[in-house]
């Protein structure tokens, strides 16, 4: 008998243990997903959106804490965001700053991206520093290209934007692409870093804009949004 009841109450400790593991993970979970930084260290935040976030109210971000936008735009010589016409025309209406991102396609020439680019984005000295994200490898190609040849392509593709805006670009890097091109070293732009919660250092020099949570939930938005903060 005292041996069942020993047995009992392991049992009931057991559950006890696995509840609060349960529930400690569950609140991790709630806190990583609607965690942002300090405000007070980083007082300007944003957000990055494209048609993965769906639907987005800019209003809605803005009083969520936002102070700019950028959005997905264009990707490569020919593709464009499914959500970058809706997008930019309720987002230039709201109280938020704009800009906008093109994906870079190391397969594709500079002079075709370029081309794509400037037909969907307007010479508008309102918005933000244009940002060209760098993520996809030229390994991936079915004719890849050398490493000098792709940052002079590059570099070829950053000066076209840059005489369209009339102003820098801002280089979004994945951790990948640094990896493997060094590209932070050799181009001197600001630069935009990832990771979750803890800030990047795998540009071996300080970013400007920093995506601090990739899955950040609200009601702005159809689905979690990209948080961003501006360095102070």
């Amino acid at each position: 008998m005292a041996r069942r009841r020993k047995g009992r109450w392991k049992g009931r400790l057991l559950a006890a243990v696995l509840l609060l593991a349960l529930a400690g993970s569950a609140y991790g979970w709630w806190r990583a997903i609607h965690w942002t930084p300090d405000a007070a260290q980083y007082p300007v935040q944003g957000v990055i959106v494209g048609a993965r976030e769906g639907a987005v109210d800019f209003a809605g971000l803005a009083a969520q804490g936002a102070g700019f936008a950028y959005l997905e735009a264009s990707r490569g010589a020919d593709e464009r965001d499914a959500q970058f016409g809706a997008n930019f025309r309720v987002a230039s209406a709201s109280p938020l700053p704009v800009g906008i991102v093109h994906d870079y396609d190391p397969c594709s020439s500079a002079e075709a991206q370029s081309a794509n680019l400037v037909t969907i984005v307007p010479r508008d000295t309102r918005l933000l520093p244009p940002v060209i994200a760098l993520d996809r490898l030229a390994s991936d190609c079915e004719d890849p290209m050398s490493e000098a040849r792709l940052e002079s392509e590059l570099m070829t593709f950053v000066n076209q934007v840059e005489g369209h805006v009339g102003q820098p670009v801002v280089l979004k890097i994945s951790p990948a692409f640094e990896a493997r091109y060094g590209v932070a070293k050799s181009l001197e732009r600001n630069l935009w870093l990832e990771r979750d919660w803890l800030e990047p250092d795998y540009a071996g020099r300080p970013w400007t804009l920093w995506t601090a949570n990739s899955q950040l939930h609200g009601k702005a938005s159809e689905e979690p949004i990209r948080w961003v903060v501006l360095q102070p």
